[in-house]
């Protein structure tokens, strides 16, 4: 079973390239739209999207080795 930092900091590794990723997406596909924010307002966006995003990993990772570690079933596999 994964310990809680393991995936504490997996989820915040996923988090991290997902964010740069997603920021530098905007960057590129927002202005084709017409929508032209300032660099810092994105940054600020997409930090509350980050923040979003590792409490829901995190949260859904326990809950599926918890699922996991309950399941006797699984157990005998």
């Amino acid at each position: 079973m994964q310990s809680k930092k393991h995936s504490l900091v997996e989820s915040l590794t996923n988090v991290l390239i997902g964010y740069l990723v997603a920021l530098f997406s905007q960057l590129l596909i927002f202005p084709f739209f017409g929508i032209h924010v300032p660099l810092s307002d994105n940054l600020l966006i997409g930090l509350w999207f980050t923040i979003i995003s590792i409490v829901r990993s995190y949260t859904l990772r326990r809950f599926f080795n918890r699922k996991q570690h309950n399941n006797p079933i699984g157990d005998m596999r």
